[in-house]
């Protein structure tokens, strides 16, 4: 979800005093910088319930009338785009405990260090769960201010006040906070549970109180808490000119100031194993040269002027002439340029240190990456370990010094480029991913699934 707004009309109260909020997210902080709104409820911008990123990446919950009634807003930010983030927010006014009133989880752990921390008085109504008070999720009451990234399993039970372990629990293997797809809860006369396993707006409570997209369009992807995908790291970038990000840090765009080679790598890397992911090119070859690849030295090709092709530890694929170049080797002439619409494959094998390039469906130089040692048509890389990184990312730059822009639009297995479904999905025995394209026997998605497979 990314920009979109689904919301429902609330026509009956339900309890104001006591609820629980939980859901699931992944931020993109391209949109980092002003205030993104998650969920929200109330009349209007004076009187309403809101949970929201602010500005400076705190999180913030209020409840709002004339002056703030509720709020706790963090001293701790939020600036981890390559993982999830399990939010619980726990309501109970009747509480004789004021500091208990609204409490706030983060990850299974109760936050307890706020700038701003306001106090529900004693048997206060909230916004929540009043009739005629529209809820919004991923949007405010008011306004177009929206969240930009992914939102998945979201809970409002009504007349509840629940911990977060009722929604997640401590892997006991990586002692990481997991989630609980089938939680047992209650949810009240207002409360529903969405975003389960789908796009459909359907709730997935008893009670089918189901929403309606208000703004953008709902986008299904294999993302997910249980399953983290690689995206494009928009942590890892220039410090000007940067690349912008968006639909969840899939889609890439250079920038059109400056001259330079302004890159990009992944947030997850490769140490062993076979990989695979695609990309759909959006270039001008007329004046902007594309460049696909990976990188061993992330940082290098983050800064400015930095470049695939410029290091020693990196390889990429120039759209304008159809070259593989990098680490300092002579350029290899497939024959095979790419453009818009074409979307590059490429199948990293860091078994053998065998990297090969595909276009639309075809390996490129006649490559076979299921040849194992022999590597036909391969590009021979040097050993992940031996890297600046200790592993390879994949990468990509505008190797240009005009104001022309590129961009790709990665899938990763979240089975999308930017905000279009594959039309066809190619068969994948890994069982983890969704892509245009067969992947070759033996290699995966980049993801959490997949570096533990």
């Amino acid at each position: 979800m990314a920009n979109t707004i689904i919301s429902r009309s609330v026509s009956s109260s339900g309890n104001r005093q006591k609820f629980t909020i939980s859901m699931w997210l992944k931020r993109n902080l391209t949109g980092a910088g002003v205030t993104q709104y998650l969920l929200s409820q109330g009349s209007d911008s004076n009187n309403n319930f809101a949970m929201y990123f602010d500005s400076s990446n705190t999180f913030g919950v209020w409840d709002y009338g004339s002056g703030y009634n509720g709020r706790l807003a963090t001293n701790r930010i939020f600036r981890d785009p390559s993982g999830w983030y399990h939010i619980v927010v726990r309501v109970d006014t009747t509480l004789g405990t004021a500091g208990d009133r609204m409490r706030l989880y983060i990850n299974g752990v109760q936050e307890t260090s706020f700038s701003t921390s306001t106090n529900f008085s004693s048997d206060f109504n909230t916004h929540v769960n009043q009739s005629g008070n529209p809820i919004k999720i991923g949007g405010y009451v008011s306004g177009s201010e929206g969240f930009d990234g992914i939102i998945s399993h979201i809970h409002l039970c009504d007349g509840y006040s629940y911990g977060p372990d009722s929604f997640g629990q401590t892997n006991s293997t990586t002692g990481e906070w997991s989630i609980k797809t089938s939680p047992s809860v209650s949810y009240g006369t207002n409360g529903f549970w969405w975003l389960k396993n789908d796009i459909a707006t359907t709730d997935h409570s008893p009670n089918s109180n189901s929403f309606t997209v208000s703004t953008g369009t709902l986008t299904k992807t294999e993302d997910c808490p249980s399953n983290v995908f690689a995206t494009m790291n928009p942590l890892n970038v220039p410090t000007s000119n940067a690349p912008s990000f968006s639909n969840g840090n899939t889609t890439s765009i250079s920038s059109s100031s400056g001259s330079g080679k302004w890159g990009g790598s992944t947030t997850l890397g490769m140490t062993s194993g076979k990989w695979y992911c695609e990309a759909k090119a959006t270039v001008d070859n007329t004046y902007s040269r594309n460049v696909i690849g990976i990188t061993g030295d992330s940082a290098n090709i983050a800064k400015a002027n930095g470049s695939i092709l410029n290091g020693t530890h990196s390889w990429g694929w120039y759209s304008e002439n159809g070259a593989i170049s990098g680490n300092g080797s002579a350029n290899i002439q497939t024959g095979t340029t790419y453009g818009t619409g074409d979307i590059v494959m490429m199948a990293l094998d860091l078994d053998n240190n065998k990297l090969y390039f595909g276009k639309n469906g075809s390996w490129v130089y006649s490559g076979v990456p299921t040849s194992g040692s022999t590597g036909t048509g391969a590009i021979s890389i040097i050993a992940s370990n031996t890297t600046n990184d200790g592993a390879y990312f994949f990468a990509q730059n505008d190797d240009t010094g005009t104001s022309a822009q590129s961009k790709f639009e990665w899938n990763f297995g979240n089975g999308y480029f930017g905000t279009t479904a594959v039309s066809s999905a190619g068969t994948n025995a890994s069982n983890n991913g969704i892509f245009e394209y067969d992947v070759p026997t033996g290699y995966t998605a980049l993801s959490t699934k997949g570096l533990n497979l």
